[in-house]
């Protein structure tokens, strides 16, 4: 499956960002969704996860509660929602797929498929 992630851009502290990752090759729908950013001179990390079928989700703490991931199987679609952006936050996000059926501590080298980065760039 190829992946593509959208939606990067530059924004003020405290704004909003909506990424988009589509799909195509196959269908998303039979992979866990992960999102993980990278910032400039730091190690990716985990952002968050979505199951196959969307009932269930996880982030890491230093989002919970402002980021909301969610997917569209139809569409063959998924999205991380971020909400009230802070400079931390500004990092090349990407969106990954893997085969592995649970979310929860499933480390980036389990992912299957990585599309694209988008930049989000946050200044205060």
């Amino acid at each position: 499956v190829q992946l593509q992630a959208s939606g990067g851009g530059s924004v003020r502290a405290g704004r909003s960002l909506r990424l988009s990752c589509s799909a195509s090759g196959r269908t998303l729908s039979e992979y866990t969704v992960n999102w993980f950013r990278q910032a400039a001179g730091k190690e990716r990390e985990f952002v968050a996860a979505i199951s196959r079928s969307g009932k269930s989700t996880h982030y890491a703490d230093s989002v919970k509660g402002r980021f909301i991931i969610f997917r569209d199987n139809d569409e063959n679609l998924a999205y991380l929602r971020m909400l009230n952006l802070g400079p931390e936050d500004s990092a090349v996000y990407y969106c990954a797929a893997s085969t592995v059926p649970y979310i929860a501590n499933v480390d980036s080298e389990r992912m299957d498929y990585w599309g694209r980065g988008t930049l989000v760039t946050v200044s205060s």
